[in-house]
Formats: C-alpha cells, sequence, structure tokens
C-alpha cells in the first residue's frame, strides 16, 4: 500500500466514528499534492445535504484526533467539504448510489474519436462501465476511463 493510500485508510478509519456522531457519512478521503502543498480531504454527505455547520464540526473533531494520532509526516492543509453536485463517482458504492442517474464518462485515449461521453448509468462490474446514450447502450472498460463524475442538469 503506497503512502498516500495508507493515509487515506487510517483517516477514513478516524473519521467513521466522528461521522456517526455528527449525522454524515463519509464520502471520499483523499491525500494529494497540488502545487507545493499536501491537502487531506474529507468529504461528507448526508440525504438532505451536508451545511457548513456539518463540515465545521467534522472538521474540529478530525483535527483534533489527527493532532493526537500524528501519522502523516509531511505538513498539510486539511479540508472537510461536500462532495458537490458534479461528485466524482470513484468506488463502486458511489456508482451503485447512481445507477439510473445522467453521468459524464471522460476516456484517456479517444473512442470513435471523442474523449468525454454523457448517458445514464445502466450497470457497472468490476471491468466496465455501462450507460445509456441516445438509446443505445455504450460500453466502457474500466482501465480507459480516466474520470466518472454526475452529470449536472442546468
Amino acid at each position: 500500500m503506497s503512502k498516500r493510500e495508507t493515509y487515506e485508510s487510517r483517516t477514513e478509519q478516524l473519521l467513521a466514528p466522528i461521522a456517526e456522531r455528527n449525522g454524515v457519512e463519509i464520502y471520499d478521503v483523499e491525500y494529494v499534492k497540488e502545487g507545493s502543498d499536501w491537502y487531506l480531504r474529507a468529504y461528507i454527505d448526508k440525504p438532505e445535504g451536508v451545511t457548513i455547520n456539518d463540515c465545521e464540526n467534522v472538521s474540529r473533531a478530525l483535527s483534533d484526533v489527527l493532532d493526537a494520532e500524528d501519522y502523516i509526516a509531511d505538513a498539510y492543509i486539511l479540508e472537510v467539504s461536500s462532495p458537490g453536485l458534479g461528485r466524482t463517482l470513484k468506488k463502486d458504492r458511489h456508482l451503485e448510489k447512481s445507477l439510473g442517474k445522467e453521468i459524464e464518462v471522460k476516456t484517456y485515449k479517444p473512442i470513435d474519436k471523442q474523449k468525454e461521453f454523457s448517458g445514464m448509468l445502466k450497470a457497472y462490474d468490476a471491468e466496465t462501465i455501462t450507460i445509456e446514450e441516445e438509446g443505445a447502450e455504450r460500453v466502457f472498460q474500466r482501465s480507459d476511463v480516466a474520470l466518472i463524475r454526475l452529470a449536472l442538469d442546468f
């Protein structure tokens, strides 16, 4: 397991009881470098949507636990937020909740001369993602997919 994966996994373990106490669920945890700064991001959610107070309460509690545990060697910025409307669908549990919803798929390489697709998420498994676009099904190999996110309807 990489350092990033270890930090994300440990943070998710520490965050679980905090999320439960605050009536939110963990959507995702990521540890990423942007420019010269490291960010530890916790995304939380609940059916009616998270509030700024939810984020603040979880952030304070998580910050205290992270300070006590002190397992991340690098200096980092902690952020707690909602995954947002156009949320990235990284894990199977994200895809499961999004079945039947409009999604956007971006591929690493062009398929039929394009890299961006949108349609209703019909199915997924360990190797593939299936969407319905304009009445036809299109199947993507997961290894070809760079990004999947909920489509924004405006």
